[in-house]
């Protein structure tokens, strides 16, 4: 019986710390029978090779696999393991993926083939070798791992954007905005959390507040982190599933070929700087439903560093 193959997600880069290389990819597909059944609980056989120029070019790197399907017909694999990924020059040429499947777990991989283009992979792989480039311009992704944290936003030109840090800082317990029945002058901008951070510490905000932990986190030895507008916040929340994948954090998971809607940030609020105009609250991001509210400034919330480049 023939077997279909499709790909469920864009391949993705993945790291454990900002400051190493990132020497994989993770890659998730769906295996489906003749009949569009999904393939479940089965070990199949997967080759993978990896391009250069074009779809019919000479392949670089190739590694086979045999992972087993899931309930719902999926597989998980990592990309990058065996000899010869860590040497790919990824800023020379354009590279495709394509993929061989036995479904029998076997190693006849001519029995489907998918070939796609590998669009942001490159650029975050070229990093490694940055250093040896002239005459280029290393443009920035939302994605990657630099500065000290996970890029979510960055300004047209490549240039310029927001780094999220890599962990809440509130150990788990949340925090509080501070300054109860206090209506502090200058940190209500929906845009610009930096200035609201700054604000707040020069009227005194304690260390262990929503934004003196952001003002004295030195994450990548960067000493200019704050805490988020509830504008920066929401633009965080966008990219959160994309930011769960390449820090490849278990909890997200697939169910019917799409991802679960909550990751890292779990279904937690986290504190914005921005102070609403009665004294006695803030801004606060709800990643349960994806919406900002107000709440009491004694309220104990997640807080999650942001910093600009």
């Amino acid at each position: 019986m023939k077997k279909t193959f499709t790909i469920l997600l864009t391949i993705l880069i993945t790291a454990n710390v900002y400051a190493q290389t990132p020497q994989k990819m993770s890659y998730q597909a769906v295996v489906r029978d003749a009949n569009n059944n999904l393939v479940v609980s089965t070990q199949v056989g997967i080759q993978i090779n990896i391009l250069r120029d074009s779809i019919n070019g000479t392949p670089v790197y190739t590694e086979t696999q045999t992972p087993i399907t899931n309930s719902n017909g999926l597989i998980t694999m990592k990309i990058g393991w065996q000899t010869g990924f860590d040497t790919i020059n990824w800023a020379n040429g354009s590279y495709f993926l394509e993929t061989g499947i036995d479904p029998t777990g076997g190693f006849n991989y001519s029995a489907i083939i998918g070939v796609s283009q590998l669009l942001s992979v490159p650029y975050a792989l070229h990093a490694k070798t940055a250093d040896s480039v002239t005459g280029g311009i290393i443009k920035h992704y939302i994605g990657e791992l630099f500065g000290g944290g996970i890029v979510f936003f960055v300004t047209p030109d490549g240039q310029h954007g927001l780094i999220a840090s890599l962990e809440d800082l509130d150990s788990g317990n949340g925090a509080l905005w501070g300054f109860y029945g206090i209506n502090l002058a200058n940190c209500e901008s929906m845009t610009n959390g930096a200035s609201n951070t700054a604000a707040i510490i020069a009227a005194g905000g304690a260390a262990g507040e929503a934004a003196g932990l952001c003002n004295n986190y030195t994450a990548g030895g960067f000493n200019d982190w704050y805490l988020p507008s509830n504008r920066e916040l929401c633009l965080l929340a966008s990219h959160d599933i994309l930011i769960d994948q390449i820090l490849d954090n278990d909890s997200s998971s697939a169910t019917n070929g799409f991802l679960q809607e909550h990751t890292i940030f779990g279904y937690s609020r986290y504190w914005t700087s921005t102070e609403n105009t009665d004294q006695q609250y803030s801004y606060y991001y709800n990643f349960s439903g994806y919406t900002a509210g107000i709440s009491s400034k004694n309220a104990n919330y997640k807080v999650r560093a942001i910093r600009a480049f």
